[in-house]
């Protein structure tokens, strides 16, 4: 078109006297090699877009030829067209009658342009299909949203429907504040949707819009990081609202070249702002949120997998997948605020024990860097959610896990910036929806660490200012066969003293028994104090035989010293990296995580009961007369005998009829599942924070990844754990004795494989991430022998013989993993 000046003397430009007309791919192609070497570009001639229709009188120049003279209409070659200058933001109609206006010429230039002008320039989009500006002919009585049109979306009353039904229903079962309002914005976020549906069915439309968000992008961010715009304005989130409709967001042009900085403006927005863009987005249906998650998780993944990241370049490092995974935080919190919330039903938490004394600490001028506890997002704190009052999430929250992410993540340094330069790095710990469980483990395996080293070093320095000789380890002496005693006694002595010592590294030592203690020894003590505060004759806990799960006696004659001890086990474990054989129903960790059970979680701690209010929730008859029961509950005690239970004042005087069913299974499962065990469970969450309150546990797992954690995996997969093996001492895969060991342990049972793990290993559960991620060495252990296989279970270690027959070999085996109790000094 040129710049519109019949006197142009820039050879390189369509106005310029003598210049030959191009076709639009010949014009395209020009253009970019004139881009290349940096070429003259003309400004705008302001005679070459006029605002009205007059200009054919006015400027001649522009529609006829070189000369001015006005050409025959068979003979134009550059006919007259709208450029619809005088629109300065879009409305629906405004665009289906341009639309039809080029249609009815073939000739979609005009709106092309118009898009291209308006989708790049912020103050534009940002008055653009306003809820105040147009009303769409089809839904002027309702809010447009219909079934009909969009089967997909979700309507806002309809959502408000479903989560009245949903808590009517969950009120019985705790959950009492579901949802939030709905969230109101100026812009017809319907309206856009149909137009993007329109419009982008045409290849040269998607392109306009691709071109437009690459020129908007720079401006928003700069008035993003220098200019107040969203206090002053808070209708600038239009601008988010409606580039993020654009179904064509995750194809490769726009994860190249419009996304990564799409993604920067976004993450520039203020606080508020990206709370009532969440909140927005919650409101969505799943198919809407799906997408937007998919549009974020593919852009990092292109990112990650199209460079090369070291410990010189890190991933941290990388605006582009930083953007995107704070973009990605948006989408998963209104994931959460869109899922079935609890937000009510949280354990009171428990002051820390202070001691009057000075601390370590104190006397050097320290300070613990999180005396406070775990750090609290502020996104979060500001949606007031938290992760974990989410029972079911609109999309699974492993399906935002990003794997090629976790791959190439330096974990040591994630957690220097999460722990140290939080203000000035990125730290993906930051954003722990993305990581996996493994990833995430590994991070509080550095932080532990980190705190072993900062009291023995500290124990050393206080060692020396005051000239006593403190033991920089937390050392346990037991005798076996008094080994519960020996450790309630020592541990309970520490946790009155200085609770500060069990973040020590654990060394454990059986008494006349040799074995030095890297870590196999610690793994036998949990295994042992286990076994026995479990056995059912004591009577701490009770074993459901269908479920094979355990749960607190609520009539227990234990003191809570016990209860207390196996909090402190579990924190050991978790803190010294230990997997235990632990059986406890999910609630058990959602507790620990801060909340109360409720009727939902009867699903797996008490699936008969469960299934019984469940029943009398979904009965049709008469309640009252049918199920003759009332607001008291019966329960044996230890011995046998029946105790009685008032849920409510006079609870044997109030039957339970269809009105008030649901405060019933309310209060039922609150008895049971907290004021019932509500002394053990308090000293046992102490116990276990006595360890654990200083560290990120509770920011960065989920109940089911605290579980995973402490218990390892159920599911073992040899031959994984084949591939990882490492050989030494002469030994290698292809050794005849080699391949004669992997097929004999694959032929194993399923008791058979668990106790060759427990006897290598020190315990008969996979590590998080699976048998994949334990590192088994076997080692030449001397020719053919009678002497049984031995192990270093502190450091997976396996000393075979090498047997001179695969059937010798197995023999050996199995009598080595069957008779494996105690440690010596080989």
């Amino acid at each position: 078109e040129g710049c519109g000046n019949g006197a142009c003397t820039n050879e390189l430009c369509a106005s310029c006297l003598g210049f030959q007309p191009l076709d639009h791919n010949a014009a395209a192609i020009r253009a970019l090699e004139l881009y290349k070497m940096n070429a003259k570009l003309c400004g705008r001639h302001s005679a070459a877009f006029p605002d009205n229709s007059s200009a054919k009188e006015t400027h001649p120049t522009l529609l006829g030829d070189r000369h001015g003279k006005m050409p025959d209409h068979e003979d134009n070659l550059f006919p007259p067209r709208e450029d619809f200058r005088e629109v300065h933001y879009l409305t629906e109609e405004k665009v289906y009658e341009i639309l039809s206006i080029c249609e009815g010429k073939k000739d979609y230039s005009p709106l092309i342009r118009v898009i291209g002008r308006i989708f790049s320039n912020a103050d534009g989009l940002v008055q653009s299909f306003r809820k105040d500006k147009e009303q769409h002919p089809n839904t002027k009585e309702q809010h447009p949203n219909t079934k009909e049109q969009h089967p997909n979306t979700k309507e806002t009353t309809a959502m408000e429907q479903e989560s009245e039904a949903s808590a009517s229903m969950e009120g019985a079962t705790g959950s009492t504040e579901n949802r939030l309002g709905p969230v109101e914005v100026s812009v017809d976020i319907e309206a856009v949707r149909r137009v993007y549906d329109r419009l982008l069915s045409n290849e040269k439309m998607e392109s306009a819009f691709l071109n437009a968000l690459v020129y908007l992008t720079p401006n928003v961010e700069l008035d993003l990081t220098y200019l107040d715009v969203y206090d002053t304005n808070p209708d600038y989130l239009n601008i988010f609202i409606i580039v993020m409709e654009n179904s064509s967001l995750h194809s490769p042009e726009y994860l190249e070249m419009a996304m990564p900085l799409f993604c920067k403006c976004m993450s520039k927005l203020p606080l508020p702002a990206l709370a009532k863009l969440t909140r927005l987005w919650s409101q969505y249906s799943v198919e809407h949120i799906r997408r937007m998650m998919e549009t974020f998780q593919q852009l990092i993944t292109y990112t990650v997998i199209s460079n090369e990241y070291d410990s010189d370049s890190l991933v941290n490092d990388d605006e582009c997948v930083v953007a995107a995974a704070k973009c990605l935080k948006l989408v998963f919190y209104a994931n959460v605020l869109g899922g079935d919330l609890d937000t009510g039903h949280n354990e009171e938490e428990e002051p820390a024990s202070e001691s009057s004394e000075l601390t370590l600490q104190e006397l050097l001028g320290e300070e613990r860097s999180n005396k406070k506890g775990p750090r609290v997002d502020p996104l979060e704190k500001e949606l007031g959610v938290r992760t974990l009052d989410c029972r079911r999430p609109l999309i699974p929250f492993e399906e935002f896990v990003n794997e090629p992410l976790n791959d190439v993540l330096e974990m040591d340094k994630d957690f220097t910036f999460f722990k140290v330069d939080s203000e000035s790095k990125f730290s993906f710990q930051s954003c722990p929806f993305i990581l996996n469980a493994c990833t995430k483990s590994l991070g509080l395996y550095y932080d532990n660490r980190i705190s072993m080293y900062s009291e023995r070093r500290i124990t050393a320095l206080y060692s020396l200012v005051q000239g006593q000789q403190l033991n920089p380890y937390l050392r346990l002496k037991v005798r076996r066969d008094h080994i519960i005693d020996d450790a309630l006694v020592r541990l309970e002595m520490i946790a009155m003293e200085n609770p500060a010592d069990l973040r020590k590294q654990l060394f454990v030592e059986f008494e006349g028994e040799q074995g030095v203690d890297e870590g196999g020894v610690s793994k036998e003590f949990f295994q042992l104090v286990l076994e026995e505060m479990f056995n059912p004759d004591i009577g701490m806990f009770t074993y459901d035989e269908s479920t094979k799960l355990f749960w607190y006696n609520p009539s227990s004659l234990e003191n809570e010293a016990q209860f207390t001890l196996i909090g402190i086990i579990l924190g050991l474990a978790i803190y010294n990296n230990c997997i235990l054989d632990v059986h406890f129903p999910m609630v058990v960790y959602r507790k620990l995580m801060g909340k109360k059970g409720t009727y939902l979680d009867l699903t797996d701690s008490h699936p008969v009961l469960y299934q019984s209010l469940r029943e009398l929730l979904e009965y049709e008859g008469d309640v009252e007369e049918d199920m003759m029961i009332t607001f008291q509950i019966s329960q044996t005690d230890l011995f046998g005998d029946p105790i009685t239970y008032d849920l409510k004042e006079n609870g044997d005087k109030i039957p339970v009829n269809a009105d008030n069913r649901k405060e019933f299974v309310s209060l039922y499962s609150d008895y049971i599942l907290n004021k019932s065990v509500e002394r053990q469970f308090k000293a046992f969450r102490r116990g276990f924070q006595m360890v654990t309150n200083e560290s990120p546990l509770k920011c960065l797992f989920r109940p089911e990844e605290v579980e995973l954690l402490i218990c390892g995996s159920r599911n073992l997969d040899f031959q994984a754990l084949e591939e990882t093996t490492e050989y030494d001492g002469g030994y290698s895969k292809d050794c005849r004795i080699i391949k004669d060991f992997w097929e004999t342990v694959h032929s194993f049972g399923e008791e058979d494989k668990r106790l060759f793990l427990q006897f290598t290993t020190g315990t008969d559960r996979a590590p998080v991430g699976g048998l994949g991620k334990l590192k088994m060495i076997i080692a030449k252990n001397g020719p053919d022998t009678d002497r049984l296989p031995t192990s270093h279970t502190c450091f997976n270690a396996l000393l075979l013989p090498e047997y001179d027959s695969k059937e010798k070999l197995k023999e050996r085996l199995l009598k080595a993993i069957t008779y494996a109790k105690g440690f010596g000094m080989l």
